[in-house]
């Protein structure tokens, strides 16, 4: 992998929280795959980190995912399944293992089934539902803001989408092939998946799938349907002057066992942020922004592999600059100049030695002196669309007043979003909402400012309308006058 993880690495990182299969079953003969020869010997013992279909489509309560990641971070991968469903449990350790342990023939790690789960003819059954529970869905796809008002849950309203009955999957639906709809507009699965142009927001609500209700939007100009996706007004927290930080549970291993639980454990996601995407709209997202170690080469930034990172790191920060809670260290202009100067001499260093954070460029001058930091193109944020939680209507962006988004220092567009950076005279930094959304902030600033004049605009064309009529009136009275008079002469 191009930042120097190999597929052992990565399931150690992140098989937690994936079905399995893919990496978990690499033939672990093949060097390519493996570049270190003591991850041969290892995944021998480990075995392979099969597709465990159970940790979907088991409807049992008692399947355990937790203790999935448990085993995950064992290194026991053949034993994974067996260990999380409701039956079974695993004793002994594959990493605490000497490399000439053969599982076949040992008995350190071993699995143990419940007996009162088998019949007498030593079966037992699988609730094995095709219909995905929304509690399977939930430890890999779980969010937790720390807004001003508190992390807990019961602070927070459900998805009114689960609310009215419906289920993850009735929306996020796959066949065989398990390419699951993600439900965007435009989405690539719309020529494999006849439903996935109709399974997003506006699918749903304008063809009235589901017993979704058709919305009327009465007294919202068209042109916000043409600017604006579903999602900018009904998803995610209602917006503040200042952006949240968010955990979710692939980034936060949430509900593993044995994991930092504080707020400022990294990586640092920030919601909600609106910005535009590709197609023009704009959405709520997530946002995160990068930090690495990486070679400048053709105008191009390549991360670093991580092995020599950790090596330049252990000399410039060492350990004492870690903190518990799992947040930045403290860096400084002299820390990244050594960093860099450290890189440069290293031979297997392609290019320019360089430094992201922050939305910002790192690098050295001629004389080994740190520039002034530039903008890059890999030093841009990450962003990901936020979909969830959905809020009906009645808690909409503009449901109170246009005013909810069209005001001077309305967050939607005059919101402060966080930039997130280790470099400790950075650490105040902000961005303005407007700068991701691709609109002019004075432009922005000075149709908001129109709205201070709306209500006395109506007042004047009301006035102006009342007088206008009064005039008409007395003109057709005045000719009506006129009228009379004629015909009474005529007689």
């Amino acid at each position: 992998m191009q930042v120097g993880l190999t597929h052992w690495q990565f399931l150690q990182l992140f098989g937690r929280h994936i079905p399995s299969g893919g990496p978990g079953e690499l033939e672990s003969n093949n060097p390519d795959e493996r570049k270190r020869g003591d991850e041969l010997v290892r995944s021998d013992i480990s075995g392979k980190l099969e597709i465990n279909c159970l940790s979907c489509h088991n409807a049992h309560p008692g399947q355990d995912h937790a203790e999935y990641a448990v085993q995950i971070a064992r290194q026991n991968y053949r034993w994974a399944a067996a260990a999380a469903c409701e039956f079974g449990s695993v004793k002994g350790i594959a990493a605490a293992q000497i490399d000439t342990y053969d599982p076949l023939m040992g008995d350190a790690i071993a699995t143990t089934y419940r007996e009162n789960t088998f019949d007498h003819l030593k079966k037992v059954f699988f609730d094995i539902v095709r219909k995905v529970p929304n509690e399977r869905c939930y430890f890999c796809h779980s969010n937790l803001d720390l807004s001003k008002d508190g992390s807990e849950k019961w602070t927070a309203d459900e998805d009114v989408l689960l609310a009215a009955g419906l289920s993850c999957v009735d929306c996020h639906r796959n066949g065989l092939d398990h390419n699951i709809i993600r439900g965007y507009e435009g989405e690539d699965a719309a020529s494999k998946n006849p439903l996935a142009a109709s399974t997003t927001c506006e699918g749903c609500h304008t063809e009235g799938r589901l017993g979704a209700p058709v919305p009327e939007h009465p007294g919202i100009p068209p042109v916000h349907f043409e600017k604006l996706t579903c999602t900018a007004c009904h998803s995610g927290p209602w917006p503040d002057q200042k952006t949240y930080r968010t955990k979710t549970s692939r980034a936060h291993a949430l509900g593993v066992h044995g994991v930092k639980k504080t707020d400022e454990m990294l990586p640092h996601i920030m919601s909600p942020v609106f910005a535009r995407q590709h197609d023009g709209k704009i959405a709520a997202h997530k946002l995160l922004w990068p930090a690495f170690w990486g070679s400048l080469k053709d105008k191009k930034v390549t991360p670093v592999s991580m092995e020599i990172v950790k090596r330049t790191a252990r000399r410039v920060i060492g350990r004492r600059m870690l903190l518990p809670s799992g947040d930045w260290p403290a860096l400084t202009a002299e820390h990244i100049t050594k960093a860099l100067t450290l890189l440069s001499s290293n031979e297997s260093m392609e290019g320019e030695p360089v430094y992201i954070c922050g939305g910002k460029l790192y690098r050295l001058d001629e004389s080994g002196k740190l520039r002034e930091p530039e903008e890059h193109p890999a030093a841009q944020p990450y962003l990901w669309p936020i979909a969830h939680n959905v809020r009906p209507a009645a808690q909409s962006l503009g449901v109170r007043r246009c005013e909810d988004c069209h005001s001077t220092d309305g967050p939607f567009f005059f919101g402060d979003v966080a930039v997130d950076t280790p470099v400790v005279s950075e650490r105040d930094s902000v961005k303005k909402m407007v700068e991701f959304e691709g609109i002019g902030a004075f432009y922005a600033w000075a149709f908001a400012f129109s709205f201070v004049f709306r209500p006395w605009l109506k007042v004047v064309a009301l006035v102006s309308a009342g007088l206008i009529g009064i005039v008409l009136l007395l003109y057709g009275l005045k000719a009506l006058a006129c009228v009379v008079k004629t015909l009474a002469e005529g007689d």
